[in-house]
């Protein structure tokens, strides 16, 4: 089971990741950042705005946010402008490291309860699954930006959470 502490180092991970990727984006310009790579949300710019939606979404879920006002089909272009994509994203990394110093164990041992826009329907799982699942979906879309930048001639960060500082336990 996932406990608190994997909880608040994940929330820290992604914003150290999510910074290195906007850093090396912005060597880009922005049709660069719009080119379809061949990825599910084809640009690097669509997939970190996907990314963004589905934190969004599951801040509504997890917390007091409110979901996006788009749907998942939409979700590549919840934020179209480059400079509100960037501001969003350290404000919603903000929010998810602040909802994750308040998680106690105990709440990762309840149930979340939800409905599915995708499935459109009610789905229960626990909570520590859930936040795992999170944390996994950000670490999935930012690798395929990541090879994206790569590709386009961007070098971000490595991304080995071991290399991440400071540490704290």
């Amino acid at each position: 089971m996932t406990c608190s502490a994997f909880v608040e180092t994940m929330a820290r991970y992604n914003r150290w990741q999510n910074a290195s990727l906007y850093a090396a984006a912005d060597s880009l310009s922005d049709d660069d950042r719009r080119k379809d790579r061949g990825a599910f949300f084809k640009s690097i710019h669509a997939t970190l705005s996907h990314l963004l939606w589905a934190d969004h979404m599951w801040l509504s879920r997890i917390s007091d946010g409110k979901p996006p006002s788009v749907q998942l089909e939409e979700s590549g272009s919840y934020r179209d402008d480059w400079t509100t994509l960037k501001q969003d994203r350290m404000t919603c990394d903000e929010r998810l490291i602040i909802w994750a110093d308040g998680v106690t164990d105990e709440w990762l041992t309840g149930e979340l309860v939800w409905r599915s826009r995708i499935i459109k329907a009610e789905l229960a799982r626990p909570k520590w699954f859930v936040v795992s699942h999170i944390f996994n979906h950000q670490t999935h879309h930012r690798g395929q930006v990541h090879a994206m930048l790569t590709a386009a001639g961007a070098r971000p960060q490595d991304t080995d959470l071991m290399l991440m500082e400071p540490f704290t336990s």
